[in-house]
């Protein structure tokens, strides 16, 4: 668990450097939110509480255009270390609508 972690944490902060000036949101934020979340993206089982409040917290901070299209980069960036089908469900999962797949194909620059 501890290197699942790690490597997901290391995914999303490697995106921090070319972070969009215009976000309020930073991929270290999306790595803090969604670090509960790492043992089921890459093994499945149960959704921990934690990582459901994590999406939760994430999706409630990234109201700006910026914010979210910068969310999906980071979140774009983690999702090469994981499963794409726990990835792409775990909003859902969570009781969390956001408005663009999380998937290595989403063009994050078209999210409104």
């Amino acid at each position: 668990m501890a290197l699942a972690l790690r490597f997901f944490t290391c995914l999303v902060l490697t995106v921090c450097i070319v972070a969009s000036v215009d976000a309020a949101i930073s991929c270290g934020t999306v790595a803090g939110s969604l670090a509960p979340c790492a043992t089921y993206l890459t093994k499945g089982g149960m959704v921990p509480a934690p990582c459901c409040a994590g999406v939760k917290k994430l999706n409630a901070m990234a109201q700006t255009t910026p914010d979210r299209q910068q969310a999906c980069r980071c979140l774009q960036s983690a999702a090469r270390g994981i499963k794409p089908s726990l990835a792409s469900g775990l909003p859902g999962k969570c009781g969390v609508s956001i408005p663009y797949p999380i998937s290595t194909s989403t063009n994050c620059a078209t999210i409104k």
